[in-house]
């Protein structure tokens, strides 16, 4: 009875947790800026597969429209224009969105499962342990992940989108560790860890059941800061031409205005790739923003008194 009566109030605990910064949340003015802003982008997204179904012409990569050969500005049947070849703009430019949305977060969630893994091994296990994994995240964070990819690229030729996602995940997790190594030092000395090794439980059985649920929050708010990298990463490998030629990213749609001499002759094709990108990097940095006052209650303190 006693146990069942714990489980209910941690349940209720967590709950109670979920409001309560849902609560703070949604007083913050930058995080519902960046809500609506990730929401708009993420119906961008989901809208990229109507146009190519509604009309072939209308595919971001091999749609042409038979009466274009070459860029035109905004019209009736090209809201946004047309590249070089013909095709719509305003195609491309919602299966960039979701190219973005697939190469941030996976290479994001990615990189915060290895950084968050390695973290709580390194401050649970042991100082040999530590050692060995923080000296190999110091060796990977010093380097510098665009230009190894372009050294990569470079080297076997354009990459295909899930290698640039895997690389961009194998170089961004050594910071998100070291977070999650101090915070697990710190949580390992706590009287409720203490009390569960005296209890009998098992080394696993403490990490995932008692320090994972603690460091969760932190790797989730680490997270919308490795979205914006990814993004921003992926964009300059096509913009140099590096990226995968098989996707239509926004960072490809610069690449094609620039390769073709476009540059400053056609600002409706030039402008839209750049704002989004802009505006998608901007939506999840005010997300972490917003995340970070939620998790950190000096945060707020300092702001309510200023």
């Amino acid at each position: 009875m006693e146990l069942a009566t714990k489980k209910i109030v941690l349940r209720y605990h967590w709950v109670f947790r979920i409001r309560e910064g849902w609560g703070i949340f949604h007083q913050s003015l930058l995080g519902k800026i960046g809500l609506v802003l990730l929401l708009l982008f993420a119906l961008m997204a989901l809208c990229s597969y109507i146009p190519p179904r509604l009309d072939p012409m209308y595919d971001p990569m091999t749609g042409v429209d038979p009466k274009i050969s070459h860029s035109t500005g905004p019209s009736m049947r090209h809201w946004l224009g047309t590249d070089f070849m013909g095709r719509d703009i305003l195609s491309q430019l919602l299966a960039g969105a979701r190219i973005a949305f697939m190469v941030g977060v996976s290479a994001a969630f990615m990189s915060i499962f290895l950084g968050t893994a390695i973290g709580m091994i390194a401050g649970y296990v042991g100082r040999i342990m530590d050692t060995l994994l923080m000296r190999l995240a110091d060796m990977i964070m010093v380097m510098p992940t665009l230009l190894v990819v372009l050294i990569l690229s470079s080297l076997f030729g354009q990459l295909n989108i899930w290698t640039i996602v895997l690389i961009i995940a194998l170089f961004r997790w050594p910071g998100v560790s070291r977070v999650i190594r101090s915070q697990t030092l710190s949580l390992k000395q706590r009287p409720f860890i203490e009390a569960a090794r005296v209890a009998g439980a098992s080394h696993l059985r403490i990490i995932f059941r008692h320090i994972m649920p603690n460091v969760l929050p932190l790797s989730f708010l680490y997270m919308t800061f490795r979205v914006t990298s990814a993004i921003i990463i992926e964009a300059a490998l096509a913009f140099l031409g590096f990226g995968d030629p098989g996707t239509v990213s926004w960072g490809m749609m610069l690449q094609w205005v620039w390769k073709t001499g476009h540059m400053f002759k056609a600002p409706y094709w030039l402008l839209p790739p750049g704002i989004c990108i802009s505006l998608i990097t901007l939506s999840f940095y005010m997300l972490g923003r917003a995340m970070d006052e939620v998790l950190d209650p000096r945060l707020r303190r300092e702001q309510e008194a200023g």
